[in-house]
């Protein structure tokens, strides 16, 4: 069986692994990705790293910090808080953008680091973008990100991958954003829930580089954990476009000596004569296709407050949903080319920003805003009324100034529009594209910038027959239980957040004990579940289990209860991350589930289940006389286990000792 664009870039960047071993979908590999990006965040990961005992950065070029999340923010304190990431970088020889450069993604794609091929990590759940290039953009934590700069490597868990097929070519006036709201308004059943998306099909070679940045960038709001295009002609031009960039003498920032941003017009030409390695085998398997012919696509918006809900322009202009606040910024949709698409609104129609109405205009990046202003974009915007800000994140965080108010309602052409995100949390925002944002801010309600004729979209979902992968037998190492027997205690819920496993309000509680920890979960969705544990009860639960918050409590907690592990048909990656980094087993088993829950009668919030059998060398699990496999816990996984997480895994490779 073939291998994937995403397997084979994973396996690109395994580490350890045996010369010619393939990885596949569900492997739990340690990865060495080529970069590691940190922005504001970079000030919690440093304790951490230090906290773990590390000195040293095992590879400078590795890092690479980008300040752009609270840049408005001149207060001593913040101000202080970028000195000392800036002190950091220049002792350790690590690549710096100050504040003002731009958005950290962007500065990742403008400034070389991402190429070809490589795995690009950040931590930032909008790292998705850098797939737009044909690299493997995925984001990681923030304890992943010091395990990185002390030891260079991390763990990972391949994701299953959903093949999107683009068909055809966008109408004149429709763009990328308008494709990405497409997709996750027509598949908005969990589709691509947790799967990396590769984007293949005639269509995207009619896509522009600055369409797939948009598109790649918003598969986080799809559910994705990346979204990778593959590497045509259009890649090669955009590359050969930057190779000019990397020789000007006003390239920002402070880049060590040793840095690896950048390539030549040489490289691009043996990545060009070797674009076999970055493609998909023809016998490869997918988790899932689907299908989006671009013709049929018009534009719509998302929202109010959910990016999954789509509604056409048709019946928003007869609403005539009148509108407080306008935004044309962040790091899906700030780029010249967008600029470009809302200052041509302005010129066409005219006028100035609606009475009544703020426009907020910042650019992705200083470049951004440099060349906007060369042509003439980046005025018209401003007299007509937009006010700038600098190139960062700001409102589509919540910082800074312009955020929504309560009771206003807002277009934005940024990535989420949850509720509070950016601002109140009794406002309403929209999702459109920039020249959507343009022409409802010239409004004063939300419109079109030209009419579009309403069409059904064109799409298709195909579901391959699954394949069932064999048992994998796996080395146990010292230390990691090779079987575990206990009792089903069986959650019948899907989508599980973490306010359910774990109250907010017990989060910030830091006096709380491990056995007070241990006797408030799952409180929020199920009080009796306290009463049906017993010690090492095997926790059973539905699908997207761990959803929401990131809060590692969640995991530690049932940790600390003494399940021994949780077994789900799929987690949230966030949930899965923070368990392993805390020395927590959980794993997928989508059969289990479905057979408890054609076993089980009367099924409560909580229920006990039968015995269960785990064999951890053989992958299997055995319940009711059946048999399941799960995906291998390969020695990356179990080294977390066995060392009680990363944090002390890191320590003792620093310390230079076995896990034990």
């Amino acid at each position: 069986m073939g291998l994937t664009l995403v397997e084979k870039i994973a396996g690109r960047h395994a580490d350890g692994l045996a010369p010619g071993t393939a990885v596949r979908s569900g492997d739990f590999i340690s990865i060495r990705p080529r970069h590691v990006m940190t922005h504001d965040n970079t000030g919690a990961v440093i304790p951490k790293f230090k906290q773990i005992g590390a000195t040293a950065i095992a590879d400078p070029v590795q890092p690479v910090f980008a300040i752009d999340h609270d840049i408005q923010n001149t207060s001593p304190e913040n101000l202080a808080k970028y000195a000392k990431i800036e002190a950091f970088a220049r002792e350790h020889g690590i690549d710096f953008y100050p504040a003002g450069t731009g958005i950290s993604h962007q500065v990742m794609m403008e400034q070389g680091y991402v190429v070809p091929g490589a795995m690009v990590v950040a931590s930032d759940s909008h790292s998705n973008l850098y797939g737009a290039a044909t690299a493997l953009g995925t984001p990681v934590v923030r304890t992943d990100a010091a395990s990185i700069w002390a030891t260079g490597v991390t763990w990972w868990q391949v994701p299953p991958v959903a093949k999107v097929v683009l068909k055809g070519t966008l109408a004149p006036g429709v763009v990328g954003k308008d494709v990405i709201i497409a997709l996750c308004g027509l598949f908005n059943k969990d589709e691509v829930l947790n799967h990396a998306v590769e984007f293949v099909g005639d269509g995207v070679a009619n896509l522009p580089m600055s369409a797939r940045m948009t598109i790649a960038n918003m598969t986080t709001e799809w559910g994705a954990l990346a979204g990778v295009f593959p590497f045509d002609e259009v890649t090669v031009n955009y590359l050969r476009s930057r190779v000019r960039e990397f020789s000007n003498p006003k390239r920002p920032g402070t880049r060590s000596a040793k840095s690896r941003s950048g390539y030549t017009d040489a490289d691009i030409g043996e990545w060009w004569k070797n674009r076999n390695e970055f493609s998909t085998d023809s016998d490869a398997e997918y988790a899932i296709e689907l299908e989006l012919d671009l013709a049929t696509v018009v534009p719509h918006v998302s929202g109010p407050n959910e990016v999954k809900t789509m509604v056409s322009l048709t019946e928003m202009e007869q609403k005539r949903v009148a509108i407080q606040k306008a935004y044309l910024l962040s790091c899906v949709n700030a780029r010249f080319e967008d600029l470009h698409d809302a200052a041509e609104v302005v010129r066409a129609r005219g006028g100035r920003v609606a009475n009544g109405v703020e426009f907020y205009l910042a650019p992705a990046s200083a470049e951004v805003q440099a060349r906007s202003e060369s042509n003439g974009d980046w005025q018209t915007l401003v007299s007509a009324g937009a006010i700038p800000l600098p190139p960062g994140c700001g409102a589509c965080i919540g910082l800074g100034r312009g955020l929504v108010q309560k009771g206003e309602t807002a277009i934005s052409a940024t990535n989420r529009n949850f509720k509070g995100r950016m601002g109140d949390r009794d406002a309403f925002v929209y999702l459109a594209s920039p020249a959507v944002v343009a022409a409802s801010a010239l409004a004063g309600f939300i419109c079109a910038p030209t009419n579009f004729s309403e069409r059904p979209a064109g799409t298709a979902i195909r579901r391959p027959e699954k394949k069932s992968r064999p048992a994998g037998s796996v080395q146990i190492m010292e230390g990691f239980p090779s079987s575990v027997r206990g009792r089903v205690l069986f959650i019948d819920k899907d989508n599980l957040n973490t306010d359910g496993i774990y109250a907010g309000k017990h989060t910030y509680r830091d006096d709380m004990t491990p056995e007070q920890m241990a006797a408030v979960t799952f409180e929020n969705y199920d009080p009796n579940f306290n009463a049906l544990y017993q010690n090492g009860d095997v926790v059973v639960a539905g699908f997207n289990f761990g959803t929401g918050s990131s809060r590692e409590q969640a995991a530690t907690a049932l940790k600390f209860k003494g399940v021994p592990c949780v077994i789900a048909g799929s987690f949230s990656e966030t949930y899965k991350r923070n368990a392993f980094n805390n020395g927590f087993v959980v794993f997928e088993c989508p059969e289990l589930v479905t057979h408890l829950r054609a076993a089980l009668s009367n099924r409560m919030p909580t229920t006990a289940g039968p015995e269960i059998t785990i064999d951890y060398a053989k992958s299997i699990l055995s319940v009711d006389r059946k048999s399941f496999s799960f995906p291998p816990l390969s020695p990356a996984a179990q080294e977390l286990i066995v060392a009680g997480g990363a944090e002390n895994l890191v320590a003792s490779r620093l310390q230079g000792t076995a896990v034990s």
